[in-house]
């Protein structure tokens, strides 16, 4: 599997007074993906909250390079770009693009795992968070931390 990919559709809310989609949907979007996919690969909020422990972001950038529409059709790919092999250290990009694969931004994150109860970075990791890592889907320059 090359990412994870998911359609997505706008809505009124979405968009600025410009008639396109506003800079903070983006991250919305992203957000809710990163969400859906751990859920999926067994690291459910009911799992993280027994264990004790999270996501935590330390950085969140998107890049905007073509304007999105209310009616444009878009696929969100999310992969890691970036992990320690510990998975304690982790970057997901997210890719919007349009039905022809035009690219239209990209958003980056860098995060961990923290404790949540310590309320810092979690040490060693949870075994089931290096476990949902391992099976992200890797970008073509992913990079071993």
């Amino acid at each position: 599997m090359a990412s994870f990919i998911k359609e997505i559709s706008f809505r009124w809310s979405d968009l600025d007074p410009n008639f396109h989609v506003r800079h903070s949907a983006y991250y919305d979007f992203g957000a809710q993906h990163r969400i859906e996919i751990l859920e999926e690969l067994g690291l459910t909020l009911k799992v993280m909250q027994t264990q004790g422990f999270g996501p935590v972001l330390f950085r969140e950038e998107c890049v905007f390079r073509k304007e999105l529409k209310l009616s444009d059709k878009i696929f969100l790919h999310t992969k890691t770009s970036k992990m320690k092999a510990d998975a304690s250290r982790w970057s997901i990009v997210h890719e919007f693009r349009r039905e022809d694969d035009t690219l239209c931004a990209v958003i980056t994150v860098d995060g961990a795992w923290m404790d949540t109860k310590l309320r810092k970075l979690a040490s060693p990791t949870p075994k089931i968070a290096i476990e949902a890592l391992s099976i992200f889907p890797k970008s073509d320059d992913f990079v071993g931390l």
